[in-house]
């Protein structure tokens, strides 16, 4: 393993391409552990979104979002003077004023009838 070799006076020439084989492992590992780690903690949707990226995911304008916020009209957190969104809670408002088709309200008023 690589810790038997503390500093550079230590490796011989010979044990250089083992020790230079095993740092490549190593790294490789380590890439790969990192990759993982920030794919799942990118795409989490319960992750908190500022209001850049809120805006950018809503593509709306930041002015249009702090309107929403100050009405209430948008779920948000407020937190040390800051506006926080979950992207879950944000894509549930958007559909919420989805425009339903006309054959699915005339069924719905049929059916109240």
């Amino acid at each position: 393993m690589l810790r038997q070799f503390r500093s550079m006076e230590q490796i011989t020439f010979n044990e250089l391409p083992e020790a230079i084989a095993k740092l490549l492992a190593r790294t490789e590992r380590i890439e790969e552990l990192l990759a993982s780690q920030s794919s799942t903690t990118k795409d989490s949707p319960n992750k908190p979104l500022t209001i850049k990226e809120a805006a950018a995911f809503l593509n709306l304008a930041p002015q249009t979002l702090y309107g929403l916020t100050c009405k209430k009209a948008i779920p948000h957190y407020k937190k040390n003077k800051r506006l926080y969104f979950k992207q879950e809670e944000l894509e549930l408002w958007l559909n919420d004023g989805r425009k339903q088709e006309l054959n699915v309200v005339v069924n719905q008023k049929i059916q109240q009838l």
